[in-house]
C-alpha cells in the first residue's frame, strides 16, 4: 500500500476490531508518519448519526476553538474577511464566530445545519481563510480533502484540528484517539504528517497542541505563540470588545428574510 500523502511504503501496524464487529488493520507510513485504516467500508454505518453519541467533549472543544479562532484571526490576517466552517457539523462554532463578529458561513455535507441556518456558505466568492476541526482524522485521503476545500472557498489559508502522536504510532490500548468504538477516526498525522502535507499544498505550517495552521502567509511575533498559548482566553476577550457581534443583526437579517448581516 503506498501512502497517499508521500507516497512511501506503508506497513502493517496492528489490527483492531472496529464498531465492536469488524476487524480492522492500520497501515503506517515510516516516511511521513501517516497511520491510517485499511479502506473504511464500515463509514456509513459509522455516521448514521454525523456526531456521534459518545462525543461528549463537543461544546467546551467549540469554545476553546472560538478562542483560539478569534485571537489568530483578529490579530493575524483579516478580521473582516470572509470565512468559511467546513464540515461545520449543527453550525455551532459558526453561530459562534458570528456572535463574536466575524463573517462566519456553514458549510458540511453530511450534517443538518441546527445552529447558523440562514448563514450557509455560497460559492463564488474569495474567502479569507477556512476553519476545519475536527475533520482530518474522518478522512482517508487528506490532500485532495484539503485541496478542495482551499480551491472551492478561494483562500490560500486553512485553520484546523487534530490530535497529534510523536515517533511511532501508540499502543492501541494507550490512545483514546483511535476511538475504535465509534469508527469514525480512520487516518492519524503527526508533525511529519502535516509537514508533508503543507510541502504537497506549498503552505506553511503552524502548530501547537493539537491546533494548526497551513497558510501561504507568515504568522510572526507576538499573535502566534500568544494566540496559540494560555493567553488565547485573554486575547479572545479583547476581541469581543472589539469586534461588533453579530447577535442582533442576524436576527434582524432573517426577519427581514434576507442573510446579508454585515454588521
Amino acid at each position: 500500500m503506498a501512502c497517499p500523502i508521500c507516497q512511501g511504503e506503508m506497513v502493517p501496524r496492528f489490527t483492531r476490531r472496529v464498531l465492536a464487529r469488524y476487524d480492522v488493520a492500520y497501515h503506517w507510513c515510516p516516511a511521513c508518519g501517516l497511520l491510517r485504516t485499511e479502506e473504511p467500508y464500515w463509514l456509513e454505518e459509522a455516521y448514521g448519526s454525523a456526531i456521534t453519541s459518545l462525543d461528549t467533549g463537543l461544546v467546551r472543544r467549540n469554545v476553546r476553538f472560538s478562542e483560539i479562532t478569534a485571537s489568530l484571526l483578529y490579530f493575524a490576517f483579516d478580521p473582516r474577511g470572509a470565512f468559511v466552517d467546513v464540515a461545520g457539523g449543527y453550525g455551532l462554532l459558526t453561530r459562534m464566530m458570528r456572535d463574536i463578529g466575524f463573517d462566519f458561513r456553514w458549510s458540511d455535507r453530511y450534517a443538518e445545519n441546527l445552529m447558523a441556518r440562514g448563514f450557509e456558505a455560497q460559492e463564488g466568492a474569495a474567502h479569507e481563510a477556512v476553519t476545519a476541526f475536527e475533520v482530518l482524522e474522518h478522512v482517508p485521503d487528506p490532500v485532495p480533502f484539503l485541496e478542495e476545500a482551499l480551491s472551492r472557498w478561494k483562500t490560500r489559508t486553512l485553520l484546523f484540528t487534530t490530535d497529534l502522536y510523536q515517533g511511532e504510532p501508540p499502543d492501541p490500548e494507550a490512545w483514546w484517539y483511535y476511538a475504535f468504538d465509534t469508527g469514525q477516526h480512520v487516518s492519524f498525522y503527526s508533525r511529519r504528517t502535516l509537514e508533508a502535507i503543507g510541502a504537497r499544498l506549498g503552505l506553511r505550517l503552524y502548530s501547537h497542541a493539537g491546533f494548526h495552521v497551513l497558510t501561504d502567509r507568515r504568522i510572526g511575533w507576538p499573535w502566534y505563540p500568544l494566540a496559540f498559548g494560555n493567553r488565547s482566553r485573554t486575547f479572545a476577550h479583547y476581541v469581543k470588545k472589539r469586534m461588533r457581534s453579530r447577535t442582533s443583526s442576524d436576527r434582524r437579517a432573517l426577519q427581514g428574510g434576507g442573510t446579508d448581516a454585515g454588521g
